[in-house]
């Protein structure tokens, strides 16, 4: 039997601090606007920390986990690729109008994206199902500063961004200290359902609860 540690905290605890250091920019703190320091966090952390905890969810066999990591480890890789000048990305817009639209779009289509994956966490944790409906409202305000050009809808996300973060945190945290490595535990508020979920130890689909380690055939 080969046994497998819970990737949970490692993809939420990437998330949550790349997410938080963009979203202190994007609220303009001390009047930092120039948001490239998060690329290095993106492509490493917020990006290929996520994707290799995805990675060990499918081997896990946790379908939800495996597509939330790997999916938003995608999403902060591809965002480091716009910020990167030898992209090519940024540069093509020169001279157009268009790069405000073009993130709107790719902001929206995240937030749709989002949106799924927060229908499917009811049956699972209040932490988990608040998680993922901030971040979808994260997402759309971001999209709307975008669209609008606006920095009022950006700050607005940007804030609600720092809250995302401290939730994601908060779960991971939740995962991390048990009886077993602590003198007490965070709760997460399970929601009512007929059968255990899981994503990681805070919710959906396979029972593990925090503490607890995956076991699998070698």
């Amino acid at each position: 039997m080969r046994k497998f540690a819970d990737p949970a905290p490692l993809g939420l605890s990437a998330f949550a601090l790349t997410t938080f250091v963009l979203s202190l920019i994007n609220t303009q703190q001390r009047d930092v606007t120039i948001p490239n320091v998060v690329v290095g966090l993106a492509l490493f952390y917020g990006g290929l920390g996520q994707l290799l905890a995805g990675m060990w969810e499918f081997a896990s066999g946790n379908t939800f986990g495996a597509t939330a990591f790997t999916s938003y480890g995608g999403f902060w890789m591809s965002y480091a690729t716009v910020l990167l000048p030898n992209s090519g990305v940024l540069a093509a817009y020169q001279g157009t109008t268009q790069l405000h639209d073009a993130l709107g779009y790719y902001l929206l289509g995240w937030a749709v994206f989002t949106f799924i994956l927060f229908l499917a966490t009811f049956r699972s944790t209040a932490a988990l199902t608040t998680l993922f409906f901030l971040l979808t409202v994260t997402f759309v305000l971001l999209s709307a500063g975008e669209f609008t050009q606006h920095v009022t809808w950006t700050k607005a996300g940007g804030w609600l961004g720092i809250v995302v973060a401290c939730v994601a945190w908060y779960a991971a945290g939740a995962v991390l200290i048990t009886r077993e490595s602590s003198y007490f535990e965070l709760p997460v508020g399970p929601l009512p359902k007929s059968f255990e979920t899981r994503f990681g130890g805070v919710g959906i689909e396979g029972g593990v609860k925090p503490g607890e380690e995956i076991a699998h055939d070698s």
